[in-house]
């Protein structure tokens, strides 16, 4: 299994530089920092949540094009409310990253042998928790058309 390890900052430059080393299992001692580890991964759960907010926004807006728009004439997707909707979800996403924090903190609490494979575990459920809840916007367009128009 390989992992990264940090090796320092390059202050001068802001950039970070990291070294890959092989990770036997049991060895601690080249295993990041359970810190490291949550901040390194980070840029993956945020990329996640911009990936789930567009393709949930896309979602919605056809469903809504096709499902309620002929029915309900005051459903409009203008530039304001996609504006507005993207403010929103960009606030969303500052409250997720906050949530981000708690699987540090159980890592650090529960995660006492520093298994790779908890942390893991951990990340995902968290990950993929957090990429489902935007889909619930356009899980509820469906459910408004089956209650008011079907």
């Amino acid at each position: 299994m390989v992992i990264m390890n940090i090796l320092g900052s390059d202050h001068e430059k802001g950039e970070m530089k990291i070294n890959r080393q092989t990770h036997m299992e049991g060895d601690t001692e080249n295993s990041l920092s359970s810190k490291d580890w949550w901040r390194i991964h980070r840029v993956k759960y945020n990329l996640g949540l911009v990936f789930a907010g567009i393709t949930a926004f896309l979602i919605y807006a056809i469903l809504g094009v096709i499902l309620i728009a002929p029915y309900d004439f005051e459903f409009e997707i203008t530039l304001f409310t996609t504006f507005f909707q993207g403010i929103g979800y960009l606030f969303m996403m500052l409250i997720a990253n906050t949530f981000y924090n708690l699987g540090y903190l159980l890592d650090n609490s529960f995660n006492k042998d520093n298994s790779e494979a908890y942390r893991q575990r951990l990340f995902n459920l968290g990950f993929w928790f957090s990429i489902g809840l935007p889909f619930l916007i356009p899980s509820l367009i469906i459910m408004e058309y089956f209650v008011r128009f079907a």
